[in-house]
C-alpha cells in the first residue's frame, strides 16, 4: 500500500470521527425498530431518545397515516432501549404499527397516558412538523 492510500484513509477516518450522528438534526430525537414476531402480542422499539419524559405510542397504519392507538409504554427523558409495549389486539403478519415518540404534556395527570386519536394530551411529538416515528411489520 503506498504512503498516499494510507494517508488518504486516515484522513478519511479522520473525518468520519467528527461526523454528527444523523439524529442530531431532529434535536436528539427518534425512534427505532424493526420488523418483528408480534404474536406474543407485544411490539419493542429498539431504540427511542426522548428530550422529556413521555410515551411509545403504537399506532396501526396503512403506511403512511398514523391510525387508532394499540399499545403504549412509559418513556424516560433520554435515551431508551428495548421498550415494550403490550398489543390492545392481536397482530397478523404483514399489519404494520408506527412507533411513535409522544410527549407527557397536556394532560391532567402525569404518568397517565390520556391521548386519544388526535387529543392535544399527551400527543405527538413533532421536530420541523414531522413526526418522530419508525414503522415496522408484524412477521
Amino acid at each position: 500500500m503506498t504512503l498516499k492510500k494510507i494517508l488518504a484513509g486516515t484522513m478519511t477516518a479522520g473525518l468520519i470521527g467528527f461526523s454528527v450522528p444523523a439524529f442530531a438534526d431532529d434535536h436528539g430525537m427518534k425512534v427505532e425498530g424493526s420488523n418483528q414476531d408480534m404474536s406474543g402480542g407485544t411490539v419493542t422499539a429498539s431504540k427511542i431518545m426522548a428530550d422529556a419524559n413521555g410515551w411509545l405510542v403504537v399506532h396501526k397504519t396503512d403506511g403512511e397515516k398514523p391510525g387508532p392507538v394499540v399499545g403504549h409504554a412509559p418513556l424516560k427523558k433520554g435515551e431508551n432501549t428495548d421498550v415494550t409495549a403490550i398489543l390492545t389486539e392481536p397482530a397478523k403478519a404483514g399489519d404494520k404499527f408506527m412507533l411513535m415518540l409522544h410527549g407527557e404534556d397536556g394532560g391532567s395527570k402525569t404518568g397517565i397516558f390520556e391521548y386519544t386519536l388526535g387529543a392535544k394530551e399527551d400527543g405527538p411529538v413533532k421536530v420541523d412538523g414531522k413526526l418522530v416515528m419508525t414503522i415496522v411489520e408484524a412477521m
